[in-house]
């Protein structure tokens, strides 16, 4: 069996805001997949990111997915606002009220549909979802921050939800800290898509392309 592809989602997140179009852009160029919007209330975290105007701004800037990550307390109030400026995926946390409710949102609407999980969060709680589901996201850093350092406590986590997806098509996300360090360690244990600020938005784009392939390499034998 070959090896499976590893999709890179670059972190809006860590780009220079000030030329964020440039920035999206520079990345799709540079062998990106998708792009990863962090969306964030000031009440789920206790940080605030950007709307659905900034989005729908940044649309016409690339073809690639966008992969809308809702670390928000209700999602019910954003699936559709972030639908229209032009989601492809948006992911939910386990973590909130009404998760069915709000994943049929998002498939009724067309669109790939993500459950995330904190760190502290049980594996077994993504267990009634996942009939319902396109991908998980596994959060190695607690949600709310950039540049948080990796936690390999996660790294059990990612290898016990692949052996609870058996052979669903479910794909495994993994979001906050992943560098060339740390990234062989969640593709080992069964993430492919990848999701990174730092170790991509260096602010050189001319880096950009090396950033993102050096990601997808495999642990060394």
């Amino acid at each position: 069996m070959s090896e499976p592809y590893i999709k890179i989602a670059p972190s809006l997140l860590s780009a220079d805001f000030s030329q964020l179009g440039d920035e999206i852009q520079a990345v799709a160029a540079a062998g990106a997949d998708w792009i990863h919007v962090d969306i964030m209330d000031g009440h789920f975290v206790p940080n605030l990111t950007i709307g659905p105007a900034v989005v729908r701004s940044i649309r016409a800037c690339t073809k690639l997915p966008f992969d809308v990550h809702l670390m928000v307390e209700n999602p019910g109030l954003f699936i559709d606002p972030f639908v229209e400026a032009g989601a492809d995926a948006l992911t939910v946390h386990v973590e909130v009220p009404g998760v069915l409710d709000h994943l049929t949102q998002i498939k009724l609407r067309g669109k790939k549909v993500g459950l995330s999980l904190s760190p502290d969060t049980s594996a077994k709680t993504l267990e009634p979802y996942l009939s319902h589901i396109d991908h998980i996201l596994v959060m190695t850093v607690h949600p709310g921050f950039g540049g948080q350092s990796f936690l390999e406590t996660q790294i059990p986590k990612i290898k016990e939800i692949r052996h609870m997806i058996g052979s669903r098509p479910i794909a495994i996300e993994v979001d906050g800290g992943i560098n060339p360090q740390t990234a062989p360690q969640v593709i080992e244990a069964g993430a492919t898509i990848l999701v990174s600020g730092h170790s991509i938005f260096t602010g050189d784009p001319a880096q950009y392309a090396h950033n993102i392939e050096i990601l997808r390499r495999k642990k060394e034998a």
